[in-house]
């Protein structure tokens, strides 16, 4: 009863304010995409779980590419911020790689995208053969500050900046998206072992110290 009356009570200062918080909203849309996918979910859906009209939620999002888009997004950047916060001490190549191997296990495991891969794949089809998305240009934009930081400290050998960030994304993005198939007689971890040795030594300039005696 005391639950109830404070969540009444919450309810009623929200509107009283006169405006719900894009995180309730994004809240509720979360939990409309995991009890239902992507495609069944539906903005009336998304409006009840908030406990708004749908004019309110309209007014924010017009229609349901652009809740997906951005819960995605704020879902996608959560991760990046726990990536970082576990990146450790170390070269840029050192942390670079350690935070790169976080994000692939944290999306690995992450309830929203699971069942996205599980109910709506085909949706991340066009970001796969046709056009990057928002979320892979974040991630872009994450690595390219420790490939930058790396030309400068000596850790990561000189290349393009651009190149080398799409490739280490790709990479990345492949252990993400397959993961499920690749790991149906191969450890997981054993996966994501080796991808820290591949991204090493292919970060690696010729001649730097083994990774034993790199500081």
């Amino acid at each position: 009863m005391t639950s109830q009356r404070h969540s009444t009570c919450e309810r009623s200062v929200r509107r009283s304010a006169g405006r719900v918080s894009d995180a309730v909203l994004l809240h509720a849309a979360r939990e409309s995409v995991l009890a239902n996918g992507v495609r069944r979910s539906t903005l009336t859906d998304i409006a009840r779980r908030a406990d708004v009209s749908r004019m309110t939620l309209y007014r924010r999002f017009p229609d349901m590419r652009s809740v997906v888009t951005t819960l995605m997004g704020e879902e996608f950047a959560g991760i990046l911020r726990k990536a970082r916060a576990a990146e450790g001490r170390g070269t840029a190549r050192q942390r670079l790689v350690a935070v790169t191997l976080e994000a692939v296990r944290s999306l690995r495991s992450d309830p929203l995208l699971l069942r996205v891969l599980d109910t709506d794949a085909e949706m991340l089809l066009p970001y796969l053969v046709q056009r990057l998305g928002s979320t892979q240009l974040a991630a872009e934009r994450f690595v390219r500050e420790y490939l930058h930081e790396g030309h400068a400290d000596g850790s990561i050998r000189h290349g393009d900046p651009d190149t080398q960030t799409r490739v280490l994304v790709l990479t990345a993005q492949s252990f993400v998206l397959s993961s499920r198939p690749a790991s149906t007689d191969v450890s997981p971890e054993d996966l994501v072992d080796e991808l820290a040795r591949h991204l090493d030594a292919a970060l690696r300039p010729a001649g730097f110290p083994d990774a034993e005696e790199d500081r």
